[in-house]
């Protein structure tokens, strides 16, 4: 995989613990305009949401966002 960003849960609960957040919504571009969740974006959702239950902070929903559309996870019943 050519072009990838790995996801730490710790970094974006940190960021979500600092500002008081009690639920968040995620998301992160596909360049390629694909909004197709590739293997990892649903690994990282799905451990986004165990942790977010961990720490009382509610993922909504992650958004995969191209040039003109996006594709919610949770819409197609990965969360």
């Amino acid at each position: 995989m050519p072009n990838a960003s790995i996801v730490h849960p710790r970094d974006v609960m940190k960021a979500l613990i600092l500002a008081n957040c009690a639920c968040c919504v995620v998301g992160h571009n596909h360049p390629s305009n694909d909004t197709t969740p590739s293997p990892e974006d649903i690994d990282v959702t799905e451990r986004l949401v165990e942790a977010g239950k961990i720490l009382g902070i509610d993922v909504l929903d992650h958004l995969i966002l191209a040039s003109d559309k996006f594709l919610s996870l949770k819409e197609k019943g990965y969360m």
